[in-house]
């Protein structure tokens, strides 16, 4: 049998599809810098925290963010008071009512002189180019790409040709207001993470902070926006027309309009986080707090292990000897993690892990990852507990730092006998370990500790199933109306999740999850 193709016109056609996706060349890259921290104290939120930052010299005053519409409130009020800079970095921006909305707040904040920088992975970029094309041609609006893709509709061939880069995301979040304040931590920008849609919500948590972990975030800002895995979006996209930010001001302004946006406008009117703060009234938990963070050329490939976001953080949070709870959308432990947390077990160590169940991840390969360490985790004494997905589970009065139950887990923390807190971008699985940039923070408060950990005991026993061995076989252990009920298999998941599960376990896949 011939060949479908002559080896002559194959190498040819593969020359030809390596060359279509190869990235440009950028050799007039403009360099631009967080300002001065002396600038930045001039500014009216930089001059209205001076006096809390004199009072609480070297520590960091975080306040958490639990609530979703709150949330985006805060950050909408954020890009609102800046009047020097802003600064974004984030994974997804979706083109929906969230995302329109904060992007309308970026057109006003650069068209009232603010310098915009938007440092966006290319992966969550789907649907938005005119947008950001036509933002990046404000004079006052920069827009730079994490691992772009030169083929725009056909993101997929890149992943075939050259997918050691392809595969490795830019994860973190943040934004920063005139170098003085920053939120930070697991949301993305788009209706799911602010409670603003009708399918699955992001249970999750982010913090506003103050302090000099602020300015040190901003070095890690400008580190990314100068690297080698960034490119100036005018090199990617193709040129907008100016009527795009007309159009994008028109839908914002629909959106202010439409009855389903209510429940976000009403967060952004009624919402005093950012006003308390300039009031110096907010009750910020003031604590030292470090900044954990890959180095931006893990985007290239792989970097020495001592660089590391993983490394330091370990060494931050240190060797638990009372508690550890781990809370992470994505829980892939390996046998190198599951070997750790199985000998603190062992030693009388209480661990505690909270993710979510097949029927409520968003990500069932990463998920495979997990079953597979189950038995050996209980075994050992690890606490295993799985949220729950069903929408018809009650709200809480009290919705403790995540949120209603009723949602798709996507918090990542960790908390170390009750004194240290790491809250950030970072999932426990290899994926944030050793392909994506990842960013989070170390807390030493004992405060915010207790506070987290309080959800295994008043939410999580309501909200998730609480796993155990009986026999050998896995259980889950459901709480409904003062009634416990067992569960013999994956609780809510149908019988297609649970084949799709299946596949996927038999994949040699784990380094990728």
């Amino acid at each position: 049998m011939k060949p479908i193709l002559p080896p002559v016109l194959f190498v040819l056609l593969l020359a030809t599809l390596l060359a279509g996706c190869a990235l440009p060349v950028v050799t007039d890259r403009p360099d631009s810098d967080a300002i001065d921290p002396e600038q930045a104290r001039l500014t009216p939120i930089g001059q209205a925290i001076e006096p809390l930052r004199l009072a609480h010299p070297g520590e960091v005053g975080v306040y958490l963010l639990d609530d979703p519409a709150t949330t985006f409130a805060t950050l909408t009020h954020l890009a609102r008071t800046a009047q020097r800079t802003l600064d974004l970095q984030y994974y997804i921006w979706y083109e929906d009512r969230a995302g329109t909305m904060l992007l309308r707040e970026l057109l006003d904040a650069a068209e009232r002189g603010v310098r915009v920088r938007l440092l966006l992975d290319d992966q969550g970029t789907r649907e938005l180019d005119p947008e950001l094309a036509a933002l990046d041609a404000h004079s006052n609006i920069e827009v730079r790409l994490f691992n772009p893709f030169v083929a725009r509709n056909a993101r997929w061939l890149e992943f075939l040709t050259r997918f050691e880069r392809a595969n490795r995301r830019m994860h973190n979040k943040v934004l920063i207001a005139d170098n003085a304040v920053l939120v930070s931590g697991g949301r993305n920008i788009g209706d799911s993470y602010f409670g603003a849609t009708d399918g699955f919500l992001f249970s999750d948590l982010d913090i506003l902070a103050i302090g000099p972990v602020v300015e040190q975030v901003s070095k890690g800002f400008d580190d990314y926006w100068q690297s080698e895995p960034v490119y100036p979006a005018a090199t990617i996209l193709p040129p907008a027309s100016p009527e795009v930010l007309d159009d994008l001001a028109w839908r914002a302004d629909a959106l202010a309009l439409a009855p389903h946006t209510r429940d976000l406008l009403v967060a952004v009117r009624e919402n005093f986080v950012v006003g308390s703060l300039r009031r110096r009234e907010l009750g910020l938990i003031w604590a030292p707090t470090d900044l954990v963070i890959d180095p931006p050329s893990k985007g290239l490939g792989p970097i020495p292990l001592e660089d590391l976001l993983t490394i330091d953080l370990r060494n931050k949070l240190g060797v638990p000897r009372k508690s550890v709870d781990i809370i992470s959308s994505f829980f892939v432990p390996t046998p190198t993690l599951t070997k750790a947390l199985t000998t603190l077990a062992r030693r009388g160590v209480r661990v505690r892990v909270l993710t979510n169940s097949l029927d409520a991840t968003d990500m069932t390969p990463a998920h495979t990852g997990y079953a597979r360490y189950r038995e050996r985790l209980l075994e050992a004494g690890v606490e295993l507990y799985e949220i729950q997905r069903s929408d018809a589970l009650p709200k809480p009065a009290a919705t403790g730092p995540f949120g209603s139950p009723a949602t798709t887990l996507h918090a990542k923390v960790v908390v170390v006998d009750e004194h240290r807190v790491f809250l950030g971008s970072y999932n426990v699985d290899p994926r944030s370990v050793l392909l994506n940039t990842e960013l989070g923070f170390v807390i030493e408060s004992p405060d915010m500790a207790a506070a987290i950990s309080h959800t295994f005991t008043s939410h999580v026993p309501e909200s998730a199933y609480r796993l155990a061995l009986e026999d050998g076989d896995l259980r889950w252990i459901e709480r409904r109306d003062g009634e416990i009920i067992t569960h013999t298999r994956e609780p809510g998941a149908g019988l297609l999740k649970r084949a799709s599960a299946w596949l996927f376990s038999l994949l040699p896949i784990e380094w990728l999850l």
